[in-house]
């Protein structure tokens, strides 16, 4: 024994650490969340979020995030999600795409820990949203008129949860908000709480508006209005209709949280509108209706409830009635509230052993479930307390209560200590392993604190060891309070060895410890005691060794070594584990063996008995029990040992039989619990215990017994004193507890008992069942119904009647009643009180007496509680009109009532009925109020019709207030006759009808679209639209044409309108082609028609496509490879969407041999669907192009570029010829000609020889190289018979045999020839060697013969000695027969080649077939000259005037072929080259040809203008096209008084009407019309008025003279002055003409002699002929456009450099006139040429002081270059040989001098055109008609419209006759140049007919020495040999104008006189004609087209000589300035170039 320390020192330490350490214990604590998120994390992925959560406790405890499904902990995500050591969960932001469901979508939880416990946070469910656009809308609602709408805001269910909407906003601006505090506005709308917009009484007016909503997102802020707007669709009520839900209304259950606002919808309809009643059913399933107050408020059928509460949750159900029926709904309604939990206490310190409890207290709702959880794990608890019995070690730590619903959770903490003065056993020492030999006394100690004191005890291998002989166990207490124990072993022995344990115990714990002690020895197994162990349950067993060392231990049962299954385990120590022990195979003996090194083993048996535990059967009560009733229930052991102990408990005790419980025990495993007279107090929970040796069972059910209810107070009848207060009891008891409830009747007897109305303050049921009536009435008395139920049985009720007594009373004290006259009246009265009862009548206070008024009498009845009386008053009049009283009395006092009887009458009729204000929709009208007849006038009707129909049939009405006198009637018709009247009503009837109002309302506008608009396909560029006018009603007036708009339906732009002209018969439907429209395009078309007011609306939208073209784009990625020698495979991908123009229906492959690809007949086609097609069949070994093309409706697309792909080889075909030819006695020579299909490159030819009559397998074989074709066998037997045969091999293996051939050897060799007849084919220019190859015995002789001539011999052919020819270099001329003959003594033989040479093919014949409008058809014929090589195909040249050269690919095999898609009326030059495959040939002759088609042609005005009040429609159609289809027109138009011209439109299509509208009544206006086509175009001009505004016509504008137009001086007569000069004018220039012939002595054509004097003669306006062949070579050179110009004529009229000058400073230039004034078709004539005023217009004389001219508009910026040719901007046609382009020409002008007179110059003459004459024309002379340039000129008006100043007839006054319609465009040459601007108008002086006239007017060439002459006679060989006769003036003049040039510019530089012109063809000698023709109009070539984009300068100076020595003839200048050296003949540079001079 060791003995026990007494230090004091050590005491006192122990005693101070063990008060710090209690201390410090004292304040340490487990965890406690103090701060956690919420429930719901939502955030945006663009601003992130973080969650804290904030925990406290001692130490301080450690925080970790866990997953909540599975507990797992969570650690960081880079960039989405980080965890911090505080606690805090970081969500950064984050892209989009970044977005991952396992972090962003999750629920989380806070875990605190630390060594007291662990607790969890409440779930935290985290959710990013990504922003993602979304969309709200509003749709439309449908409502009866009347009734309530409702509008919601649709917002898709991704982003619901964060959407709200904010506000709804109107199409007028109007903006309705959400009251954030839910408030109820009184007004029309409402925005409900829930986001809702309500609309009380919807009116029609209501249907106007459109509703949008305006939504924001809680976590972004971004506020967006709905995609959609919604509008009221309101329908009139038809008759009466009950109420009726919509079809997807049903009855809804929804959730809301309190504390918000929120409303709940009853959507009914119903006409009349109904009414909304609100009930909420109670827990009794009581219905009361919802009391309304300031928080909870009705807005029509809506319940609105402001800060919702818990106690709002309920059952809602909403009545809708009207007078046809009702209809309901139900809603249920959970308020939900946040919820919270507590538990307590907080903390609590329990000694061991003693019980504990915690109380989770919560709050919120709903409530699903209640949990508990100990350190973070879940405690399979669910109540509200948790109770533990008794405390031991392991319950402390740290508990928690959970409470949950769907949507969130909550949680409180509590901690449970130990007590503080226990404190479980702890091992301070313990003994350590030792090994022993045996004899020697052990000592083991073990050392243990605790409070209480722990007991210290020892095991050996599981079993207790206790005092011996040789084993002491002794133990005390130290000072400190430790125990030591020790265990003494005296000698110890071998089997003493073993696992030797201390055990430390007391009542707060236990601990142990044990370690072996190993003795050496032989093994040794002590004894083991038989084991019991639960099946089910696992076993463990140690085998109790002794011995040292022990090699192995094994267990064995029934001679098997363990383990046998899975279930066992075995180790090293001895250990026997079996899992899930089963009595039949578990159960028996075991051994364990033991065993040395050395062998020696020791065993030991250990017996185990396996126990079933007992199992109870489930069971359970019946249903439905009710007290008095008898039970049984019976408990069954189904497994266990037997012997089994059952008993029953109650409530946890065992079965009382005071209760009258009693059991019974059937057979071992059985017990059967019995009840009789089941009472309330048998209610509980019955449990069955089972038990055994094993274990126990237990099983419990609930005996609920079902008590229906009794009285405890029963109620009785009562009678009370009137305004007294009740009080009535009713009271009972059962279970369920039954509830109370009390009903009135309904009338006076018992039956039809009601509910008590809740929302009476005076009238209250207190829970305890009794009825509490404040202030009672007599309204009280009556039948009371009091009912108890529990749903047990039937109930109980009692009936009694509650008295009330009282005086009497009436319901009403006062009231008017009224009467009809003339009729009878009863006054009533009732008066209740306690009867009996007495009635007294009077009138005014004056009692009535039935006697002295027989028209009076009085009745009396009883009625219930009391009496009723009535007054009788026959034939009423309006004496009877008073105050009536009725009086009534009984004991218990009296009161009385007063009825106010007014007797009334029909009102009068309403009078002066007028008209306040009209449209074409409203009428407003006033009338004056009539007698009401003694009763107010409740409303008027407005009745009215149409004129034509009846009142009764056909009359409408409109409703006013009786208090109105003015009244708008709406939803009229524009432009109808209707009539009105007025009737007045009141309560009485209706009134006479007004006197009637006819009223027409005015027009307006279409207000319906036209109908049935259909839009088809007609073509590819076509769609045809066709519609039928609007409805009649709709029409609003006459409808003046249709508006058609159209544009792409994948764009946005606006609508290209065209115009259709309205067709008058009625229901007819109209139409429009649109034309020029892309190919297989969808288009978007509208109409809308228009009358003379405006337009109406658009009909629908309506698209189509147009048809389907061919694709534009061939198939790509065509590729092939080979499968098979006659199998290729084709693959491809579709063309490119965007150009298939259509969709594609298939495709074609095209394919065939490389080598013919050229022939269309060796190509093949296969059709297929797909992209993948294989061809078959195909030749071997053959390389084989392919193309393919995809088609659609439309027709064929574009072919691929060809692939090639090659067939693979196959076996050769047999050689197609074998000789054989004897050598010699014992040769034989074997020739042979190749496969014609070899199928692959010959690797080998194979030469089979026999003896004849031998089998072919004797043959011998001989292979030979491919390039050779002989064989010569040898070594054969001499006169022998052979058989020769031939095959050739390819890699794919050995063909076919060629046919066997025989031959004999003889000594004798004829001569032969081994080679065969053969075809050679050269390409030119290369070596050719044909082959002859001779045999013969001697010798033979070789000769060749060409082409059946002996050859003889040249240079370049010579015969090589093995007798082949050789040819070098061969030519087409040695193609031909070349034979070889040969011959010795013994025969002879020939063979004859065919040389065929290729060279590119002969220049093809194209000749000119037919021509279209916008077609050439030519032939093309291969060349006579036959050509070797086949022609593959032609190449197409064709080139359009002025434009670039285009070809097309011709087939070789089509003959003719047809140019398309051409300009209309355009010259075109075409030849054709044929190619090979060696290459192209020569060009063919050069075709020149035109298409059809002339320009536009200007139609008379009466066909083409129509005029209206507002409107001007052009008839499109009167324009003749020319023969080239109308491109469009450009309409400009201007009052006449205006200066600018208005673009009414630059591309009005060509077909139908075109409208001008919004133009002002009865004003003149001019119009301005050019029509394009690809001819040219045509302008015209006119001059209308609009009508007055009722239609009729205004008087033609006369113009007041602008200076002295009434004193005009003989000499400026235009009268006279014009006749008397262009009579002299055309007599001057007959005589010079004359002279001109006789003096040349040359003769004139006849032909143009002919014609001058016609055209000379021929009376104004005159026409000259210009058609004859040599005009054209006339006129010189014109230089074509260069095709840079827009295409319409509109804003941008450039001349050629917009040359500016400098104002000259000379005496006669004028200080600010420009040296040319310039035509600018942007403004009018009579502002640009300000030298020829307008008609009736005079311009004051003009002096030659310096600026006298001021008047003339300055050139500025819009001049054109002197001597430019221009292109008018718009016109494309070009010159041809008989049709000009657009070509103009300005001329120099005189710059200012004036003395100069050129009237009788060829070049100052201009000639009239004939045309559509619209323009000023002056035939005679050069337009001047004598007048000077302060003469204006007088235009008459005749009969086409031509100003003429020839013919003198201006009419009276010098004006014009008065005419709606004037054409003009005025032009004036002035036969005086001085103070003159030459003023050219616009012509082609290269077009003589109708055509050249560009625009409808005539030309006038300017007068002058630089003029260019026009007409016929300058322009002919005549005109040459005229000017010679005038070459002295024009020199002289000339040099005058040099002078003017340098003196009149001032300091300015000369005037540049024109460039030469280029040559003519007639000019040039032929050499270089031919040279000029091939590069006809080519633009490329023109030195001076080129230069400018929208005018060219060119100078003709082909009949003149400005400058240039007058020694020099015409031709022989043009030839010196085809050499480039006129600049040495120019004097002072004066013959530059326009333009350098433009700086170029």
């Amino acid at each position: 024994m060791v003995p026990i320390p007494r230090h004091g020192a050590l005491l006192s330490v122990a005693i101070v650490v063990a008060f710090f350490t209690s201390q410090v214990l004292c304040n340490e604590s487990g965890p406690v969340i103090t701060e956690e998120p919420s429930n719901r994390v939502d955030f945006s992925n663009s601003t992130g979020a973080t969650l804290h959560c904030a925990v406290r406790g001692r130490p301080d405890p450690s925080i970790v995030w866990v997953r909540a499904d599975d507990g797992s902990a969570i650690g960081d995500v880079p960039g989405l999600r980080k965890v911090l050591s505080n606690g805090t969960l970081i969500f950064p932001p984050f892209r989009a795409e970044d977005y991952r469901q396992e972090v962003h979508a999750q629920v989380y939880r806070c875990v605190a820990s630390n060594p007291h416990g662990t607790v969890h946070s409440r779930d935290v469910h985290v959710r990013a949203v990504v922003a993602a656009p979304y969309e709200t809308r509003a749709h439309d609602q449908f409502v009866i008129k009347g009734n309530a709408a409702l509008f919601k805001c649709e917002i898709p269910s991704f982003v619901s949860d964060f959407v709200r909407v904010q506000a709804w906003v109107t199409d007028s601006g109007e903006t309705f908000f959400l009251d954030p505090a839910g408030g109820v506005a009184d007004g029309k709308y409402l925005v409900l709480p829930s986001g809702e917009l309500h609309i009380k009484k919807v009116s029609s007016e209501d249907g106007f508006k459109s509703y949008k909503c305006r939504t924001v997102h809680r976590l972004t802020q971004e506020t967006r209005l709905s995609a959609t707007a919604g509008r009221l669709v309101i329908s009139e009520p038809v008759g009466h209709s009950a109420p009726k839900f919509p079809n997807e209304y049903t009855a809804t259950t929804f959730a809301k949280p309190s504390g918000i606002s929120f409303a709940i919808s009853c959507p009914a309809q119903a006409y009349p509108v109904p009414a909304f009643r609100w009930y909420k059913f109670s827990e009794g399933s009581r219905k009361s209706p919802v009391e309304l107050g300031e928080r909870v408020k009705q807005v029509g059928g809506t319940l609105i409830i402001r800060e919702a509460k818990v106690d709002d949750s309920g059952k809602y159900l909403c009545v809708v009635n009207n007078s046809v029926g009702g209809e309901s709904v139900e809603t249920v309604l959970t308020v939900t509230a946040p919820l919270s939990a507590q538990v307590e206490p907080k903390v609590q310190t329990v000694e061991f052993g003693r019980p504990a409890s915690f109380k989770c207290t919560y709050a919120g709702n709903p409530v699903k479930s209640v949990a508990w959880l100990k350190d973070g794990k879940p405690l399979n608890h669910k109540e509200e307390v948790l109770r533990i019995d008794s405390v031991g070690r392991d319950d402390k730590g740290m508990y928690q209560c959970f409470v949950r619903n769907d949507q969130e959770s909550a949680q409180a903490t509590a901690e449970l200590k130990l007590g503080g003065r226990f404190e479980p056993p702890q091992l301070t020492y313990a003994f350590q392993e030792r090994t022993l030999q045996p004899g020697p006394s052990v000592f083991l100690k073990c050392v243990a604190a605790g409070n209480p004191t722990p007991e210290i005890t020892w095991e050996l291998d599981g079993k207790r060891l206790t005092n011996s002989d040789r084993m002491q166990v002794g133990q005390y207490v130290t000072v400190n309070g430790e125990v030591v124990s020790h265990l003494n072993i005296s000698a110890i022995h071998t089997n003493d060895g073993g696992y030797y344990a201390c055990v430390a115990s007391s009542t707060v714990g236990s601990v142990r410890h044990a370690a072996r002690l190993n003795v050496y020895g032989l093994p040794y197994i002590r004894t083991m005691d038989k084991v019991a162990v639960v099946a089910g349950e696992n076993m463990v067993v140690n085998c109790p060794v002794a011995g040292y060392p022990i090699d192995s231990i094994v267990w064995e049962k029934n001679g098997r070594l363990l383990p046998i299954n899975r279930r066992q385990s075995t180790f090293p120590n001895g250990t026997l584990v079996v899992e899930g022990v089963q009595r039949s195979t578990d159960q028996g003996r075991y051994t364990c063996v033991a065993r040395n090194t050395q062998g020696y083993t020791a065993r030991g048996d250990l017996d185990v008995q396996v126990m079933v535990p007992p199992q109870i059967r489930s069971f359970s009560f019946e249903e439905d029990l009710l007290a008095g009733a008898d039970t049984q229930l019976q408990c069954f052991v189904s497994k266990g040992d037997l012997p089994l102990h059952i008993t029953w408990l109650f409530r946890g005790r065992d079965v009382s039989h005071a209760l009258g419980v009693n059991t019974f025990k059937v057979g071992q495993r059985s017990t059967i619990l019995n009840i009789e007279a089941l009472t309330h107090a048998h209610s509980g929970e019955y449990t069955c215990s089972a038990s055994n040796s094993a274990g126990e069972d237990r099983f419990s059910a609930t005996l609920t017994v079902h008590v229906p209810p009794r009285w405890i107070i029963e109620p009785k009848d009562k009678a009370f004193a009137l305004g007294s207060d009740a009080q009535l009891e009713c009271k009972a008891d059962g279970f369920p507890e039954p509830s109370l409830s009390w009903k009135k009747a309904a009338g006076r007897q018992p039956g039809d008992y009601r509910d008590l109305a809740s929302n009476n303050p005076n009238v209250r049921v207190t829970d305890d069942g009794t009825l509490h009536i404040t202030n009672i009435q007599k309204s009280h008395e009556g039948y009371y119904l009091c009912e108890a139920n529990n749903g047990i049985g039937a109930g109980l009720s009692a009936v009694i009647y509650v008295r009330v007594q009282a005086p009497p009373q009436f319901k009403i004290q006062y009231r008017n009643q009224t009467a009809r006259r003339d009729e009878d009246a009863v006054l009533e009265c009732e008066a209740e009180g306690e009867t009996p009862i007495g009635i007294l009548w009077s009138k005014d206070n004056h009692n009535i007496d039935q006697t002295a008024e027989p028209r009076y009498t009085i009745r009396e009845e009883m009625q219930g509680a009391g009496v009723h009386s009535s007054l009788s008053i026959k034939n009423t009049d309006r004496s009877d009109s008073a105050v009536y009283t009725c009086v009534a009395t009984n004991a218990f006092g009296s009161a009385d009532t007063n009825i106010n009887l007014i007797i009334q009458e029909h009102p009068e009729l309403p009078s002066s009925l007028k008209v306040l204000d009209k449209s074409g929709r409203y009428v407003e009208l006033s009338w004056t109020p009539p007698y009401d007849g003694n009763s107010p006038i409740t409303r008027y009707i407005v009745e009215f019709k149409l004129s034509r129909g009846n009142w009764e049939t056909d009359g409408e009405r409109v409703i006013v207030p009786g208090n109105h006198n003015i009244a708008t009637v709406h939803d009229l018709r524009p432009a109808t006759t209707y009539h009105f009247r007025i009737v007045a009503r009141n309560e009485i009837g209706d009134s006479d009808p007004s006197d009637t109002v006819t009223i027409i309302t005015a027009e307006e506008a279409p207000s319906g679209p036209p109908r049935n608009l259909k839009v088809e396909a007609v073509d590819q560029h076509s769609l045809r639209v066709s519609w039928k006018p609007p409805l009649r009603e709709e029409w609003n007036g006459d409808i003046q044409g249709y508006l058609v708009g159209y544009r792409l339906a994948s764009s946005n732009n606006t609508y290209i309108f065209e115009t259709v002209e309205f067709s008058k018969e009625m229901g007819k439907e109209h139409h429009l082609t649109i034309s020029k429209l892309d190919v297989y395009t969808e288009y978007a078309a509208v109409v809308q028609a228009f009358n003379k007011i405006g337009k109406g609306p658009e009909s629908k939208e309506v698209r189509a496509y147009t048809a389907e073209g061919t694709p534009q784009k061939p198939p790509h990625d065509v590729s092939c490879n080979t499968l098979t020698s006659q199998t290729i495979r084709v693959t491809w991908s579709s063309p490119p969407l965007e150009t298939v123009q259509g969709m594609i229906k298939g495709y074609k492959v095209i394919y065939g041999p490389s080598e013919q690809w050229f022939d269309e007949e060796s190509k093949d086609t296969k059709i297929t669907s797909s992209t993948e097609t294989h061809l078959h069949g195909l030749q071997k070994y053959t390389n084989y192009s392919i193309q393919v093309l995809a088609f659609t409706s439309g027709g064929e697309g574009v072919r691929s570029n060809p692939i090639h792909c090659q067939t693979d080889q196959d076996i050769p075909e047999a050689p197609t010829s074998v000789k054989a030819l004897v050598m010699s006695a014992e040769s034989i020579l074997v020739s042979w000609q190749p496969p014609e299909r070899p199928n692959g490159i010959i690797t080998q030819y194979t030469v089979y020889f026999k003896e004849h009559g031998k089998a072919d397998s004797d043959a011998h074989p001989k292979k030979l190289p491919p390039s050779q074709k002989s064989y010569e066998a040898t070594g054969l037997k001499h006169r022998d018979d052979y058989v020769f045969w031939v095959t050739a091999s390819t890699t794919f293996g050995e063909g076919e045999p060629s046919q066997p051939v025989h031959l004999k050897l003889s000594n004798k060799v004829p001569a032969k020839i081994a080679s065969f007849d053969d075809e050679y084919v050269a390409t030119y220019k290369e070596d050719v060697k044909l082959e002859c190859q001779a045999v013969g015995i001697p010798s033979p002789d070789i000769r060749w013969t060409i082409r059946g001539e002996i050859f003889e011999g040249v240079d370049r052919i010579r015969v090589l000695p093995e007798g082949s020819l050789l040819i070098r270099q061969v030519s087409r001329d040695d193609a031909g027969e070349y034979t070889c003959h040969v011959e010795n003594a013994y025969g002879q033989d020939t063979v004859t080649h065919t040389l065929l040479i290729q060279a590119p093919p002969h220049p093809p014949e194209v000749e000119l077939i037919s021509t279209t409008t916008n077609s050439i058809e030519v032939k093309m014929k291969p060349s006579t000259v036959d050509d070797t090589t086949p022609i593959h195909g032609y190449t197409l040249y064709y080139k359009p005037e002025f434009s670039e050269w285009e070809n097309v690919q011709v087939p070789a095999s089509t003959r003719t072929y047809i140019l398309e898609n051409l300009w209309c009326g355009s010259r075109y030059q075409i030849y054709a080259s044929a190619y090979n495959k060696i290459g192209t040939g020569e060009p063919s002759d050069t075709v020149n040809t035109r298409t059809k088609g002339r320009k536009p042609e200007v139609p008379e005005v009466q066909r083409f203008v129509e005029v209206s009040t507002t409107s001007i429609t052009l008839h499109l159609n009167a324009w003749g096209d020319g023969g080239c289809p109308m491109n469009y027109f450009v309409v400009e138009y201007k009052a006449r008084h205006q200066v600018d011209w208005t673009m009414a439109s630059n591309q009005v299509k060509p077909s139908g009407n075109y409208v001008i509208m919004e133009l002002t009544p009865a004003t003149w206006y001019n119009l301005r019309i050019s029509a394009h086509n690809n001819a040219g175009s045509s302008v015209a001009e006119y001059e209308c008025a609009t009508l007055t505004l009722t239609g009729g016509t205004i008087a033609p504008a006369r113009e007041v003279p602008a200076y002295g137009a009434g004193d005009l001086p003989l000499y400026l007569n235009l009268n006279l002055i014009v006749p008397v000069v262009s009579a002299i004018v055309v007599i001057v220039l007959a005589i010079v003409i004359i002279c001109y012939l006789r003096g040349r002595n040359a003769p004139i054509k006849e032909e143009v002699y002919q014609q001058y004097q016609y055209n000379a003669s021929m009376p104004p306006p005159s026409t000259m002929d210009k058609r004859h062949p040599g005009f054209r070579e006339e006129l010189g050179y014109i230089p074509p456009p260069n095709r840079k110009l827009p295409p319409v004529p509109g804003s941008q009229y450039n001349t050629c450099d917009r040359i500016k000058r400098g104002n000259g400073g000379g005496s006669r230039g004028g200080a600010n006139r420009g040296l040319h004034a310039t035509w600018d078709p942007r403004r009018n004539m009579y502002e640009e040429l300000s030298l020829h005023p307008p008609p009736g217009r005079r311009i004051p004389p003009i002096g030659n002081s310096v600026g006298s001219q001021d008047t003339l508009r300055s050139g500025g910026d819009d001049e054109i270059c002197p001597y430019a040719t221009f292109h008018l901007l718009g016109f494309r046609e070009e010159m041809d040989p008989h049709q000009q382009g657009n070509n103009f020409q300005t001329f120099p002008h005189q710059n200012g001098h004036g003395s100069q007179h050129f009237g009788n110059s060829p070049a100052s003459r201009s000639m009239p055109r004939h045309g559509s004459g619209n323009y000023y024309s002056c035939v005679a002379g050069d337009y001047t008609c004598g007048h000077t340039p302060n003469e204006g000129h007088q235009p008459r008006h005749g009969s086409g419209n031509y100003y003429s100043c020839v013919s003198g007839e201006y009419g009276p006054g010098g004006r014009p006759p008065s005419s709606t319609y004037y054409s003009t465009v005025p032009g004036d040459m002035s036969s005086d140049m001085s103070n003159s601007t030459f003023s050219p108008t616009y012509d082609d002086p290269a077009r003589s007919d109708e055509e050249s006239d560009q625009y409808g007017g005539s030309t006038y060439s300017g007068g002058g020495p630089y003029a260019r002459a026009i007409d016929s006679v300058s322009q002919s060989g005549t005109a040459k040999r005229m000017s010679e006769c005038l070459q002295q003036q024009r020199n002289n003049i000339f040099i005058k104008y040099q002078d003017a040039n340098r003196g009149g510019n001032g300091q300015g530089s000369p005037e540049p006189p024109p460039p030469p012109p280029p040559p003519r063809n007639s000019d040039l000698p032929p050499h270089e004609t031919t040279a000029l023709g091939s590069s006809l109009n080519d633009s490329n070539n023109s030195t001076a087209s080129n230069q400018f984009s929208e005018a060219e300068c060119d100078h003709d100076l082909v009949q003149r000589n400005y400058g240039v020595k007058h020694t020099k003839s015409t031709e022989e200048m043009r030839k010196l300035l085809d050499k480039n050296e006129a600049a040495a003949h120019v004097q002072n540079g004066s013959l530059k170039m326009c333009s350098q001079a433009m700086n170029v």
